[in-house]
């Protein structure tokens, strides 16, 4: 006689709203601190809908960015070890290692004083929207390469490369890709850093990985690691939150006339947008290292928790006043957009940065800014690991 196995849900995918995580979300955060789901890999785990446990979890020791995990195929259940370099997937205090050596190339006084080396590429990439035939899509024309100029000219990767790593960079966090897909993807794109960081190492160069080379703390392939993803993480994620947030705050029109008529609210704007939008959209992952127990609910050692980013910003404890509406003048609570503990986005000064530069410039130089289509045909990332738009198009 067998018995039959409680189905459990899947992680939810599905958005009533584009600038909204799935409903399902805030019906668990209402109902149970930590629900069990079966995770996007097919895998069986918890998740964590909650602001205080999502941060709980992220700073917790007993939860690992790599360590053991169950039913990944491996003979002893035992998860290979990264990539050399692959920081965000080890604990410390090897990733203390990388964060160290990384933390002084992205100081908050060092991404402020970039101000003006960014604001150049934006001038330049809105010109060129000018020149364009409408109507434009915002994602290919402004958004995207905005933050890629300048993640290749703070690493010293040619901008010339940009196709090979945009289209790498795509596929190592798609969905739809499948492992092999991925993993071609992320060695396509390790080999392209490798052979720059081989040429830095025999000419050195005024750039973080010309840095990094000349430190000699790192060997190549860690270098190579490292490289990709900054180079990744350093255009994706901007670049979507360029081209979202330009479409809500054009579906927001209150919100959008308030900022136009004090350009002081941009910081706070920001913050907001970024805690309102969390594209991490399907949380950040850990691996229970031993027994843990969660608001009554055993978590077993190798067991997978998500702690859901999107939901812990939507949560009404730290965000009393209607977290589900966007208020750019809303009081100010940290937010989980970046992350939170020891793995927290080191680059999230430069997107506060870029983000700044190139919001405010577009809606100066487009005051007329429109979507050019329904807001019901513009194609979202559900199929993606970071969240946004595949492509906005947009006249004036």
């Amino acid at each position: 006689m067998t018995t039959e196995q409680p189905t459990i849900q899947p992680q939810p995918r599905v958005r009533a709203c584009p600038f909204d995580p799935p409903e399902e979300y805030r019906t668990v955060r209402e109902l149970e601190a930590i629900t069990q789901m079966t995770l996007l890999d097919g895998e069986p785990g918890w998740v964590v809908t909650r602001y205080e446990d999502v941060r709980a979890v992220l700073t917790d020791p007993r939860f690992s960015s790599g360590g053991r995990r169950l039913g990944d195929g491996t003979e002893d259940g035992v998860t290979p070890p990264p990539p050399p370099g692959f920081f965000i997937a080890v604990d410390p205090p090897e990733h203390t290692r990388f964060r160290r050596l990384l933390t002084k190339q992205f100081t908050v006084r060092r991404m402020k004083q970039l101000t003006p080396s960014v604001e150049p590429f934006v001038t330049e990439r809105l010109d060129a929207m000018a020149r364009a035939e409408v109507p434009v899509d915002l994602v290919r024309e402004f958004a995207l390469p905005v933050p890629s100029l300048v993640i290749c000219e703070l690493l010293g990767v040619p901008y010339a490369d940009r196709e090979e790593f945009q289209q790498n960079s795509a596929r190592m966090i798609s969905l739809t890709a499948g492992p092999e897909g991925n993993r071609a993807a992320h060695e396509a794109m390790r080999a392209h850093i490798l052979r720059l960081v081989r040429d830095k190492r025999a000419g050195p160069t005024d750039d973080i990985l010309g840095e990094l080379v000349q430190s000699g703390e790192l060997t190549d392939e860690e270098l190579a690691g490292v490289g990709s993803l900054l180079l990744i993480a350093g255009h994706e994620t901007t670049a979507n939150m360029i081209a979202l947030g330009t479409m809500c705050l054009l579906q927001n029109p209150e919100q959008l006339a308030a900022l136009r008529a004090d350009p002081t609210l941009m910081d706070g704007a920001v913050e907001e947008l970024l805690r309102y939008l969390s594209i991490v959209q399907y949380g950040v992952r850990r691996n229970a290292l031993e027994d843990v127990e969660l608001h009554g609910h055993l978590i077993k050692a190798g067991s997978p928790v998500v702690a859901s980013l999107a939901s812990g910003n939507r949560d009404a404890a730290p965000f009393p006043d209607d977290p589900d509406r966007l208020d750019l003048m809303r009081k100010y609570a940290p937010h989980l957009a970046f992350g939170h503990g020891v793995h927290q986005c080191l680059g999230q000064q430069l997107a506060r940065v870029e983000m700044k530069a190139a919001l405010g410039a577009l809606f100066d130089r487009f005051p007329t800014l429109r979507l050019a289509v329904p807001p019901e045909d513009v194609p979202v990332r559900t199929d993606m690991i970071v969240y946004g738009v595949h492509e906005l198009p947009v006249t004036w």
